[in-house]
């Protein structure tokens, strides 16, 4: 499985981005898509993620603020009410089953950046 992330870039505080993240390869059986984020000198965190059929899940800060959304092997993730604080790099993965075990891919990050 490749992913391709793209739409990161520099916002005023306040302001709405959307990432989108595309598979491809061995789609089938991808169970999870979503992202995590990295800012300079934390652990990385998960922001979102999208359980099919449909059920997500958020990081507590970006409740009410992020929305994920899949569409067959793309995931997208719309931020508004951006925060200096959500400046990082931005991560996609997927979880792919494969009988028992599961195997997760990343994509490349794509930076985003808030400023105040």
């Amino acid at each position: 499985v490749q992913l391709q992330a793209s739409g990161g870039g520099l916002v005023n505080s306040g302001g709405s981005l959307r990432l989108s993240c595309t598979a491809s390869g061995s789609t089938f059986s991808i169970n999870v898509m979503g992202w995590y984020r990295q800012a300079p000198g934390k652990q990385r965190e998960m922001v979102a993620r999208i359980i099919s059929p449909g059920s997500a899940e958020y990081e507590d800060s970006v409740k009410g603020r992020f929305t994920i959304s899949r569409d067959r092997d793309t995931v997208n993730l719309q931020m508004n009410s951006l925060k200096p604080e959500d400046t990082a790099v931005y991560y996609c993965f997927a979880d792919r089953s494969r009988g028992w075990r599961v195997d997760t891919h990343w994509g490349q990050g794509t930076q985003v950046t808030v400023s105040s």
